[in-house]
Formats: C-alpha cells, sequence, structure tokens
C-alpha cells in the first residue's frame, strides 16, 4: 500500500492497492463460484497476482517451494478465476473460482482444504473431527517424484 492512501481512499476508492504485508504476501481465500464453499487459504505475492489477473487462471505464491504457483500444475485441479474481491483494507483477497478437473481443490484430494472440525471431546479437550473424507483423486498417484 502506497503511503499516500488514506484508510478511507483504501476503503472507498476505486483504486487497487493491494496491502501486501511485511513478507511481500497477501491472503488469497479461493471460494467455489456456485456452493459458496471455503476450498482453500493460500498466499500470493505480487507476480502471483498479477498471472492471476492476466490469464485468468488462480497462481498463488508456495512458501514451502519458495516459487510462484499455477494451481493445478502438477494435480490438473486448476482453478478459473471468475472474480477476485478485496476487502476493506485490501489486505485480503477473495477469489471466486470454478474449480476444472476432478473438482478436488486440496492436495489431499478432497474438495476442499476445510474438511475436518474442531469438536470438543469427552474429556473436554478439543479434537478434529472429519466432516468430508470423499477424496475426488489418490495424492500418491498423482503426486508422484
Amino acid at each position: 500500500m502506497a503511503d499516500h492512501d488514506s484508510k478511507a481512499a483504501l476503503a472507498e476508492g476505486a483504486r487497487f492497492s493491494p496491502a501486501f504485508g511485511p513478507d511481500g504476501l497477501i491472503v488469497a481465500v479461493a471460494v467455489d463460484t456456485t456452493t459458496r464453499a471455503v476450498l482453500m487459504v493460500a498466499r500470493m505475492n505480487a507476480e502471483a497476482l498479477a498471472a492471476t489477473l492476466s490469464t485468468g487462471v488462480a497462481h498463488y505464491w508456495s512458501r514451502s517451494r519458495g516459487k510462484l504457483w499455477r494451481k493445478g500444475e502438477t494435480s490438473g485441479e486448476t482453478q478459473a478465476v471468475r472474480r477476485v474481491l478485496v476487502d476493506c483494507d485490501q489486505d485480503t483477497l477473495v477469489l471466486e473460482v470454478e474449480v476444472q478437473g476432478r473438482g478436488a481443490a486440496c492436495h489431499t484430494g478432497r474438495v476442499s482444504c476445510f474438511y475436518r472440525a474442531v469438536e470438543t471431546g469427552p474429556d473436554g479437550a478439543p479434537r478434529l473431527v472429519r466432516i468430508d473424507d470423499a477424496r475426488r483423486f489418490d495424492p500418491a498417484e498423482v503426486y508422484k517424484g
């Protein structure tokens, strides 16, 4: 975000001025255009955002691999971006996407990365419970090598 952008200008103006963090990244939440389900949360740098806007296909910055990543380059599960929303202070993006392929956004082969819920167990401790275990692909087969 440029220094000359006031909070009011960011919140009310028409200028797109993404507020990348100190690490050069911005949070991007992918949401299914039809079901409105949250599919995944990733990060984008300026290059990934520019590639997404110019191609209409979601690109992200892989923190673990330290490189630009076109969603689906290995799995075939690409995300066609239908609309990009930005929050009021322009530090978070929502990508409304259509998953093309078998319909999985998660590297585990599931539709969404959010396939578990936090519940309180009988002992009062939080635990994870699977709410969707259906896989669209076998990750061991897709991510060989």
